[in-house]
């Protein structure tokens, strides 16, 4: 649908054969487009002329923690409860009840993460210049330094913590660090360090909790774990028990849709927040072609593809990369303000790319204050060449 890229004239429309079904009704996502779209230009033009910092303690925080405190003492509540059903009445019905509750409470426990099983850590002299690159980064940030760097085949990066320890744990994706020019790389691990130190709320240890525990409860009251295959009366009490099932997890996903759009709001402007810290550690061209680079990743990731079935080098996968940045650099603004009609939602984790991008550049110039030369980038390169080699057989044989 055309648009007029001077005024964004007709920019907003809900195109649906552009973007997956979220609610599931039409007019209903179209309503919530719509609504999408004015909160996302609305925090654009809020932050565009003011400071970005960290989210304070706000009335959604507060709740928030309010919420995940609540739903602790519940869950405690049930494993004392059942505790003292099971040993007080065993072996009669109510230890039974006691039992089931202390499940429940199992199933319904904080999730503290944890790295994949396949995940393969990088040991420090594996990978030495990268390790000094992304602790330099880290201190400059004045972030918390990774506990651990883990390297997987996606286009995109992490950085969570996880376990009881509270490990930080940086992801890359080599295909992403392989399509990046030095700065860019510079820039990629601001953002994504930035999220140690950007107040997010989806990743505090009370904050989160509400979130985790309804998408529990959402996949646990699903009615698709009934039995269906059953006859006579088993037959009768599954279908009682579908349906039964299927009005609370309704409510459930409702709350659970709520809670998401409450906090994903204050989520967005921690993206914006992380931008900013990119910007900071890698200067402002490189923060802003980062966030162009990851939104034309289809057409990258083809690139890149291609460059593997010909067997080419890291560099040639650069290579690769850079001409299709070149080739999509002509209608850049274009697709900027596309990407806002495209990625507005109530749901998105992220800002419109655009948008990102925008606000970087709508500030002062920032100079880089890491640098990485092209020569201690291929450094890096060289030291994951058995880990590209794998990559490029995974692509070839895909």
């Amino acid at each position: 649908m055309p648009w007029c890229t001077a005024c964004e004239w007709n920019l907003p429309v809900y195109e649906p054969e552009r973007r997956r079904a979220e609610l599931g009704w039409r007019w209903v996502d179209r309503a919530t487009h719509r609504v999408a779209y004015r909160l996302a230009t609305r925090q654009f033009a809020a932050l565009s002329g003011a400071a970005i910092t960290r989210p304070g303690w706000g009335a959604v925080r507060v709740g928030m923690v309010v919420a995940g405190s609540i739903f602790l003492a519940a869950i405690a509540a049930m494993v004392v409860g059942g505790a003292y059903l099971t040993v007080a009445y065993w072996p009669h019905l109510p230890a039974f009840l006691g039992l089931l509750l202390i499940l429940v409470a199992i199933g319904l426990r904080p999730r503290l993460g944890r790295l994949d099983k396949d995940s393969e850590p990088l040991a420090r002299q594996q990978a030495t210049a990268l390790f000094a690159l992304v602790e330099k980064v880290a201190d400059e940030l004045g972030t918390p330094r990774p506990h651990i760097i883990v390297l997987d085949e996606r286009f995109n990066a992490s950085c969570s913590t996880v376990g009881l320890r509270r490990r930080h744990v940086l992801r890359l994706g080599l295909p992403l660090w392989a399509a990046l020019p030095p700065q860019q790389r510079v820039a990629l691990l601001g953002h994504e360090l930035g999220h140690l130190a950007n107040g997010d709320m989806r990743r505090g240890i009370l904050t989160g909790i509400p979130l985790g525990t309804l998408a529990a409860l959402d996949d646990v009251t699903r009615p698709y774990h009934v039995i269906r295959r059953s006859h006579g009366d088993i037959a009768v009490a599954a279908a009682i028990a579908r349906l039964l099932l299927g009005v609370v997890n309704r409510f459930v996903w409702c709350g659970y849709v709520l809670t998401a759009w409450i906090t994903l709001r204050d989520g967005q402007k921690a993206e914006y927040l992380a931008d900013q810290l990119a910007a900071r550690v890698a200067g402002t061209t490189a923060a802003a072609g980062l966030i162009d680079t990851l939104a034309a990743s289809d057409g990258i990731t083809t690139a890149l593809l291609a460059a593997a079935r010909r067997g080419g080098t890291a560099n040639a996968w650069r290579a690769a990369a850079d001409q299709t940045r070149q080739a999509l650099a002509e209608r850049i603004d274009q697709r900027r303000q596309l990407s806002v009609r495209d990625q507005s939602s109530l749901f998105a984790t992220h800002p419109p790319a655009g948008l990102r991008a925008r606000l970087i550049e709508s500030r002062p110039e920032t100079p880089p204050s890491v640098e990485l030369s092209e020569a201690d980038s291929d450094r890096i390169d060289e030291e994951l060449a058995q880990r590209y080699s794998r990559l490029q057989r995974n692509l070839v044989h895909a």
